[in-house]
């Protein structure tokens, strides 16, 4: 830790928050003279790239000017009031909950800006592609570091108008269906998460997050716990994304391009479960206690479920989407992530946070490898590339193929590695949950969950024997030339060693997220009294 003053910390987080609004509306005007480079399109690509970068050192150095010897405290806290008549106020602050997201975030907004530097995605307008870029990242970032409940689902619906446009206007096929079952999906979500949300508000008389957790459900009636954890958890549901409320996410991951598909894993999907830790278990207790064996059920189910249209797609013959597999992939890790959380242990909740920044490391960069495979063959077709032309990555790209298949045994969960921690604490969550909750129904969770993992390990490893050693057998019968394949060129290297390094680092070394999560979930499960 460095010493740095408070009132430079309060800036640096509002500069993380609202410094990429303001590069999104220079984006949208004429670049000054002298600074269009090339062309336009690269002075816009660049802007892209600097503020981004501005945004992720300004996180960096919060990071290492947070008190980490105090992580359940919140800091580089502002707070003033906005809505009086309301007592909304514009309260921001980080935590040790919040603070790993609020940095993979940025990071991830870099690598991506980085990325479509070199790699546009092809549509309509570079202008807009950067400026949508830069309002998402704006709103995902409020999302982890507001601490008003309004201010919360404002940030929460700020990002869904610019994915819905990176997804109709800069998708692949299917794009503009994929991207409204998106939109219409996440909005009655949201819908029914707001009156949640008023719901807490107005019968504890306060939106400020900090005062519900302190407060941890005292002032609510059973029934109204009950209900507002009906009303949010069904709209974070949806964004997570739970079984059976998942099926606009294949869709939209299919059809988004690279980028799109990174930040949408990576980061969006983390907005859904964050909201459950930081709202739900602290301030609705009782009501959390009502529906987490369900919330577990369907965790399980979701764990299974995902694991198994994998193996289907992975087969042979079934014409299955890599994109596709990925994404539904993701319906069962989010599944770990949820039943860590049901299991409403620090164990189960610690298990949730690690598991979701290993999900957004190395899903992130699965779909960046996906994306550049379609790239340079035209296709994500499973059969496609393991058939006739044969991708046989390892002969053919094999630093290509080896990070492909690293990033695979990454998302499997080997031990060593990021995925591993944070699957594990959530089946020990399970094992032993919290007070009150049946333990026969969370051991079977955690033996379903378990069982899950296998199912895991059995769809990556298909598909690393068929894209990165492709269909031997189909090659010799095949009259076709052989595929010439690049390998990495050295934007990607630049865009993907650092996720490949923090996959590392957070397998062989826990501690580093741990030691800032664990005590702030203590006192949020203890009511912000530890």
């Amino acid at each position: 830790m460095i010493d740095i003053s408070p009132s430079v910390m309060q800036f640096l987080l509002a500069f993380v928050v609202a410094g990429p609004l303001v590069g999104a509306v220079a984006a949208l005007l004429p670049a000054p003279p002298g600074l269009k480079g090339k062309s336009p399109e690269q002075a816009v690509l660049r802007h892209g790239v600097t503020v981004t970068g501005a945004i992720l050192a300004a996180a960096i150095v919060l990071a290492v000017g947070f008190d980490h010897d105090a992580p359940s405290r919140f800091q580089a806290t502002t707070d003033i009031s906005w809505i009086q008549a309301l007592n909304v106020r514009i309260h921001l602050g980080i935590d040790g909950i919040s603070l790993p997201l609020l940095l993979m975030t940025a990071l991830l907004f870099f690598l991506c800006a980085l990325y479509s530097y070199f790699k546009l995605p092809a549509g309509p307008s570079a202008k807009a592609f950067v400026a949508l870029l830069l309002v998402l990242e704006s709103g995902t970032l409020a999302t982890f570091a507001v601490l008003d409940l309004l201010l919360f689902f404002l940030a929460f619906e700020m990002v869904l108008i610019p994915m819905y446009f990176l997804i109709a206007r800069w998708g692949g096929a299917q794009r503009q269906a994929a991207a409204w079952k998106f939109i219409l999906y996440t909005l009655l979500g949201s819908v029914v998460m707001l009156l949640g949300l008023l719901l807490i508000g107005l019968n504890s008389g306060t939106f400020d997050m900090v005062a519900l957790a302190s407060d941890n459900g005292r002032e609510l009636s059973h029934t109204t716990q009950v209900l507002a954890v009906l009303a949010i958890g069904i709209g974070l549901a949806v964004k997570t994304p739970m079984w059976p409320l998942h099926s606009w996410l294949p869709d939209a991951h299919t059809a988004a391009p690279t980028v799109g598909s990174v930040l949408l894993a990576g980061v969006l999907l983390k907005m859904g479960t964050y909201g459950f830790v930081r709202i739900l278990l602290p301030a609705t207790p009782d009501g959390m206690a009502t529906f987490a064996p369900y919330l577990g059920a369907f965790a399980a189910v979701g764990i299974v479920y995902g694991s198994l249209a994998c193996l289907a797609l992975a087969r042979k013959g079934n014409k299955g989407d890599l994109k596709r597999l990925i994404a539904y992939s993701s319906v069962g890790h989010m599944g770990f992530v949820l039943l860590g959380i049901a299991s409403m242990t620090p164990t189960g909740v610690n298990g949730a946070l690690f598991a979701n920044v290993a999900h957004g490391l190395i899903t992130g960069l699965l779909f960046f490898l996906v994306g550049a495979l379609k790239d340079r063959y035209g296709t994500a077709d499973l059969d496609t590339l393991a058939g006739a032309t044969g991708a046989a990555l390892y002969g053919r790209a094999p630093r290509f193929g080896a990070l492909l298949a690293f990033a695979a045994i990454a998302s499997l969960g080997l031990p060593g590695l990021a995925g591993f921690w944070g699957e594990m604490l959530a089946l020990f969550g399970a094992f032993d949950p919290a007070e009150g909750l049946s333990r026969p129904a969370f051991l079977t969770y955690m033996s379903v969950g378990a069982f899950g993992t296998l199912l895991t390990a059995a769809y990556l490893l298909i598909v690393v024997r068929r894209v990165c050693m492709g269909d031997p057998k189909a090659a010799r019968e095949s009259a076709a030339a052989p595929v010439v394949l690049a390998d990495i060129q050295r934007y990607e290297y630049a865009a993907w060693t650092p996720l490949v390094a923090l996959t590392l680092l957070a397998g062989l070394w826990p501690a580093v997220l741990l030691g800032l999560t664990d005590p702030a979930v203590q006192k949020l499960l203890a009511g912000g009294n530890s």
